[in-house]
């Protein structure tokens, strides 16, 4: 994509942006964003086009570390639900409690009895707070082996991505089927029609930023709101098919 062409279209889909978060505000919404995929997806990229040009006092970023020795002892959900949005705010959670269905599943870090509820409860969880009136819109950004080991070896060359390294990058790598079937049964598994997933095909960041801030204007409706179609080579609404045709790697 031409970086010219890049920037327009980004620039109009940032105005939006700017008109759904006034919309939030002025309506007492609540909006909460999920952004999960594989490591080096892009998800700091789209996040940062995201809020670039919105208020700060009323958008939060919320990537929590691992959780304290105390916390592993709380329900599941418990340090998440302080973190979700009041009324009139946005918050995105750059990973959240999918965590459990992928890395902690992928890496041990779980036990079977603990993936096993969380994906049981977890559509509860989520129904309670779509009961509570917030609106849930859940992104998983996917890219190939190739694409994710050329990722991962150029942030590690960046001097200023160091923050973003961690060993866990080469266990993305070495367990990258595995990460594939966690990925495939947590979409199975936690798709719902109150809160479906939506999958883009990240291979390509500038075109999958645009896709992710087109499809989420639509989220809402709001006054002026621009008339937009995401691409749908790109960005889809999660379907069984999406493992098979080529949206998500294999």
């Amino acid at each position: 994509m031409a970086k010219n062409n890049y920037e327009k279209q980004l620039r109009h889909l940032q105005i939006e942006l700017v008109k759904l978060q006034r919309h939030v505000i002025a309506e007492g919404r609540k909006l909460l964003i999920i952004l999960e995929g594989r490591d080096g997806a892009g998800k700091d990229g789209t996040i940062k086009r995201i809020t670039e040009h919105l208020s700060p006092r009323d958008i939060r970023v919320v990537a929590l570390p691992k959780p304290s020795d105390v916390e592993t002892t709380q329900w599941y959900f418990q340090r998440y639900v302080s973190h979700l949005p009041a009324a009139g705010e946005i918050v995105i959670f750059n990973r959240s409690w999918y965590n459990r269905a992928g890395v902690e599943k992928v890496m041990g870090f779980c036990s079977h009895a603990e993936y096993h509820e969380f994906m049981h409860t977890v559509p509860v969880f989520e129904a309670m707070l779509a009961d509570s009136d917030i609106n849930i819109v859940k992104y998983y950004l996917d890219i190939d082996r190739e694409e994710q080991k050329k990722r991962l070896a150029a942030r590690r060359r960046d001097p200023l991505k160091q923050w973003k390294t961690s060993p866990i990058d080469d266990q993305a790598l070495k367990h990258f089927d595995d990460y594939t079937k966690a990925r495939n049964a947590m979409l199975l598994g936690t798709d719902s029609a109150a809160n479906p997933w939506v999958v883009v095909r990240a291979g390509n960041k500038k075109q999958a930023r645009l896709a992710i801030i087109g499809d989420l204007i639509t989220r809402l409706e709001y006054k002026d709101a621009l008339s937009h179609e995401p691409d749908g080579s790109v960005i889809c609404r999660f379907d069984e098919i999406c493992l098979t045709n080529g949206m998500l790697a294999g």
